[in-house]
């Protein structure tokens, strides 16, 4: 009786605050918000240190198996954490190495090219008679008396103290907005090193919780953190391997065709080949874009260069890369890029693919287990009728 009371009394809680969660929604959402703002730093800190776990443990396991030296033994820990910050950190200097310069020459040419292009259209409307006549008639028809005209200088005047001003107040929140992604990223970056040092700790705690609080529950709940583990560590593992060699094969193969910008749209097709299916495509397409700035045709031959590339990552290195480590067929690939696209931006493409993909495999796994319980149980009925 006590247990079917206290069962009824849970029950009633959480339907309370479920209609707490509906009535009061505007406000509920609001302090998700800012429950998400207030840990905002902790929670980029949990993301890098999840990303450069997969780094120190590649070096944990291969580089220092064979040292000798107690000392790096001891500090063993310390010293692959350290290894996989000057990873990361020379992977994005090469980057920025391999992207400004080019980057810059394409806005020098850009600067070279605009005046003369204003120069043609403003030679081409002077030769359109249409436009020179109409013009005529409207300076003709046209008067403004020395009232009317004080009173549009005046008004320029506002509006260029106005411009000023918002252009102070804009210069004054990108400021402020700069500081603040710089303190979150180092409060992060912190956080990330805690984490790093005593994730082993870390885990047993969270595992004694959940033991502890959710004792039904926790052989589930460690198979599904398990198998989310998993989707996210290949994909991350897979699709960074199959950039690095998509963008090689691009600006080897920009090189040879002598199209211009090589090493920054072949890092930028290999930075967005990161999201699956369309990434490369809109790295191509910015591609395209600055080839067609110095030389039109050429841009042309690009695409039909990007589409040949494409179309052979996708059917010979892809597969063999990547493989199956998603586990997650074609058409809930795009699915998944959509829906997380429209929700979160590039950011929801990354993450909607492997949690589409855990997802999958826990669903199928659970369909495969029901059907071969009914299938255990039609056969024992069978044997039982037969008997």
């Amino acid at each position: 009786m006590k247990q079917e009371y206290k069962k009824y009394m849970g029950l009633a809680g959480w339907l309370f605050v479920l209609y707490l969660c509906i009535r009061y929604w505007d406000y509920f959402i609001n302090l998700v918000f800012i429950g998400i703002q207030a840990a905002s730093p902790l929670i980029l800190g949990a993301i890098i240190a999840y990303m450069l776990n997969i780094i120190m443990n590649f070096f944990e396991r291969h580089y220092l198996k064979q040292c000798r030296f107690q000392v790096v033994i001891s500090q063993k820990r310390m010293i692959c954490m350290l290894l996989s910050f000057i990873s990361l950190a020379g992977i994005i200097f090469l980057i920025f190495h391999l992207v400004l310069p080019e980057l810059v020459n394409c806005f020098k040419e850009l600067l070279k090219k605009g005046p003369a292009v204003i120069e043609e259209i403003y030679i081409s409307l002077r030769n359109n008679t249409n436009l020179t006549e109409y013009m005529e008639i409207l300076d003709k028809n046209v008067t403004l008396d020395q009232e009317m005209l004080e009173e549009k200088i005046e008004q320029a005047i506002g509006v260029l103290l106005n411009g000023v001003g918002g252009v102070m107040n804009s210069v004054i929140l990108a400021v402020t907005s700069l500081v603040s992604w710089v303190v979150t990223l180092m409060v992060g970056v912190i956080f990330s090193i805690y984490l790093l040092i005593g994730k082993e700790r870390i885990g047993q705690q969270i595992k004694l919780l959940i033991c502890t609080y959710l004792s039904k529950y926790h052989t589930k709940i460690f198979y599904v953190a398990n198998v989310v583990n998993d989707s996210f560590h290949n994909f991350i593992v897979g699709q960074c391997t199959e950039a690095v060699i998509l963008g090689s094969l691009c600006i080897t193969g920009m090189w040879l065709c002598r199209f211009p910008y090589a090493v920054m749209i072949g890092v930028l097709v290999g930075f967005t080949a990161l999201i699956p299916i369309a990434g490369a495509y809109i790295g191509a397409g910015v591609g395209a874009f600055m080839i067609f700035t110095v030389a039109p045709v050429k841009a042309v031959f690009f695409l039909v260069f990007i589409v040949v590339l494409q179309q052979l990552e996708g059917n010979l290195i892809y597969p063999r890369v990547v493989g199956n480590s998603i586990g997650l067929p074609g058409i809930w690939v795009l699915a998944a890029i959509t829906i997380g696209g429209g929700i979160l931006g590039i950011g929801g493409m990354l993450v909607a693919v492997p949690l589409t993909a855990a997802f999958y495999q826990l669903l199928r796994e659970d369909v495969y287990d029901r059907n071969k319980i009914e299938v255990i149980e039609e056969t024992l009925e069978e044997e039982k009728e037969e008997s």
